[in-house]
């Protein structure tokens, strides 16, 4: 197809949807409060994705838990912050507020048939297949396995420490690399060389590539659904994906047919190995330095690693698969329903999880009272679980010891709640419904409004960040960063009565996340399936790198007296760049001083 084709139908469906705008009646929603739009095109777009921190935040400070908003082409959505509003969205109604035909359409040709390109049914039977790979027991064995990865990146860092002195390290990309390969060990038993400096791993470089190249294409994503359901022959899609005139569409294609050749032929492996046993307990051989894998003859990269002897089945991908086959019929997940997990955990295990471990360390690098605080308590909990006063900082915690130190357990929530790794989710309403509000917000013609009429086929945005900031619910600091809200006056962690429900005990209204009853890894029944994993994963990080060094933030000042400043954009994903002159306000990146740790860091 011709590239002038493709404009022109493109221009045609803009010219199109501005018609139906314009024969339009009154809109049902014109009485929610909110601000006027910003742009023909892009409405309030552009300022909510577009280093939008303040702008969203202002939206619920001005108008309420319930805004109306412009999306593109001057659709109106609602953009939901309301505890009440957004317990009925994702746990009371979630039947009807389901996700958009774009976000499952758009990640179905993306991941596959996982977890997050599926409805109803079809998606509770994958949750419940998936469930008890993510319980406690599975986590506690996978702790010790990926233990060395931590140390791994901590000996990378050291590496480049001159004796004695310091040096500023850009930790954006280790910390990626190292979430990458923590969550490739984890999910399919492989390891993919990541942390290793003089090896490339196509697989690794696509993971890494994947959302970028998905942010960039953040306003064709509406156009999927049309698309899908205007050119049904698989052929067709194909031939017309193929000379699509944008590079960045190209780009997100080739990342990927990488990823989906590289799960495929693991999961060729893993599954072939379980057949030819004879028995779901497979024969575990590991495959190392070989270019072939010896199942189907594919061709591995070079470095790459199969743990098969040292995980021992005990990777999600084996879990599942085993779990698979000794599941009814009725009750089994296709190969391709296996795969889609398989692409979809890795994904979201690995952007997310990187940015929440850098910005920690940001934090603790601009706050080294904190740090020396948290560090102390490390040093205590890894001499106790040792047993030893010298070489503590060698001591690996079990993941009890792990997720019960109190300092470490209000820094990650405090982190994961004031800078939530991603912002903002959306939903559909798919039928005529109400949303009552726990807080009255003031209509646009100033009377008071209790609940919200939502007519069917309304986009909903799920505000996680402005719901962590709420300041009815956690207080009027609720924009300060102060771990101490999750610990006792004796130091001791607050422990939250976790679940649906719109009330704690005290009969507060709360929001209903399924961590800490904030909205960070969402609630329901699509709330993340891996957050234990994530938080088991954050803080083996920290506690191993602060064992051994130091972070402070970069003290560079140019010739008129301006300082490296590291800004975090808010692009749908929290983004870190340096500003100009020293970086060019684009390229993410943490650049902070390292050195090794001194006894003069734990008195700070």
């Amino acid at each position: 197809m011709a590239p002038s084709l493709v404009a022109s139908l493109f221009l045609g469906f803009i010219v199109w949807i501005i018609a139906r705008r314009v024969r339009k009646p009154k809109s049902p929603l014109a009485d929610v409060p909110g601000p006027q739009s910003d742009h023909w095109l892009k409405g309030n777009f552009g300022r909510m994705f577009q280093d939008g921190w303040d702008y969203n935040l202002q939206l619920q400070e001005k108008y309420g838990g319930v805004v109306k908003i412009h999306a593109l082409l001057g659709t109106e959505q609602l953009y939901v912050s309301d505890p009440r509003a957004l317990h009925y969205v994702v746990v009371k109604e979630q039947h009807i507020y389901t996700e958009t035909d774009m976000f499952i359409m758009a990640n179905k040709l993306i991941f596959g048939d996982g977890l997050i390109s599926t409805l109803g049914e079809q998606h509770k039977k994958q949750r419940k297949m998936l469930n008890p790979v993510f319980s406690l027991a599975n986590m506690r064995d996978l702790l010790p396995i990926i233990q060395p990865i931590a140390d791994k990146v901590s000996a990378i860092f050291l590496e480049q420490i001159p004796d004695g002195d310091s040096k500023e390290i850009n930790i954006l990309p280790w910390m990626s690399r190292g979430a990458l390969e923590y969550i490739c060990q984890a999910a399919l038993g492989y390891s993919f060389n990541v942390l290793d400096p003089k090896r490339t791993s196509g697989f690794g470089e696509a993971i890494q590539k994947l959302a970028p190249s998905g942010l960039r294409l953040i306003f064709v994503r509406p156009f999927v659904p049309l698309f899908l359901r205007t050119i049904t022959s698989p052929s067709l899609r194909n031939k017309f994906a193929e000379r699509f005139p944008l590079k960045a569409f190209q780009d997100l294609r080739g990342v990927v047919d990488v990823l989906d050749k590289g799960t495929r032929r693991i999961f060729k492996e893993k599954k072939a190995r379980m057949m030819s046993s004879g028995a779901i307990e497979a024969s575990w051989v590991e495959v190392e330095g070989d270019r072939k894998s010896g199942v189907g003859g594919q061709d591995k990269e070079e470095g790459e690693r199969d743990l098969g002897d040292r995980m021992r089945g005990r990777d999600i991908m084996s879990i599942m698969l085993r779990a698979n086959m000794s599941s009814e019929e009725s009750e089994a997940l296709s190969d391709e329903e296996l795969l889609g997990q398989m692409s979809t955990i890795i994904f979201a295990g690995f952007e997310t999880t990187s940015m929440a471990v850098s910005r920690i360390l940001y934090i603790l690098a601009s706050k080294p009272e904190v740090q020396a605080k948290l560090r102390r308590e490390v040093r205590k909990a890894k001499q106790q679980s040792g047993g030893v006063q010298n070489g503590w900082e060698n001591v690996n915690l079990g993941y009890d010891e792990l997720v019960a130190i109190p300092y470490l357990d209000a820094v990650v929530r405090e982190t994961l709640r004031v800078y939530p790794p991603t912002s903002l989710l959306n939903r559909t309403c798919r039928k005529d419904t109400t949303l009552p509000l726990a807080s009255p917000i003031q209509s646009a013609s100033g009377t008071v409004m209790h609940s919200v009429a939502v007519p069917a086929g309304t986009n909903v945005i799920i505000s996680i960040l402005a719901a962590n900031h709420n300041k009815q619910v956690w207080g009027p600091d609720a924009d300060d960063w102060r771990p101490e809200r999750w610990l006792t006056e004796t130091g001791e962690r607050i422990k939250f009565s976790e679940g649906d429900g719109e009330e704690d005990r005290e009969g507060r209204v709360r929001y209903p996340g399924v961590y800490s009853s904030m909205m960070t890894f969402l609630g329901g029944g699509r709330a993340c399936i891996g957050f234990k994993f994530a938080e088991m994963e954050i803080k083996q990080v920290v506690t191993t790198l602060l064992s051994r060094m130091h972070f402070s933030l970069p003290s560079e000042v140019d010739a008129h007296g301006n300082k490296k400043t590291i800004h975090w954009k808010i692009n749908a994903l929290q983004v870190p760049v340096v500003d100009p002159p020293f970086g060019d306000g684009v390229t993410a990146q943490v650049p902070l001083v390292v050195r090794k740790v001194k006894e003069e860091d734990f008195s700070a």
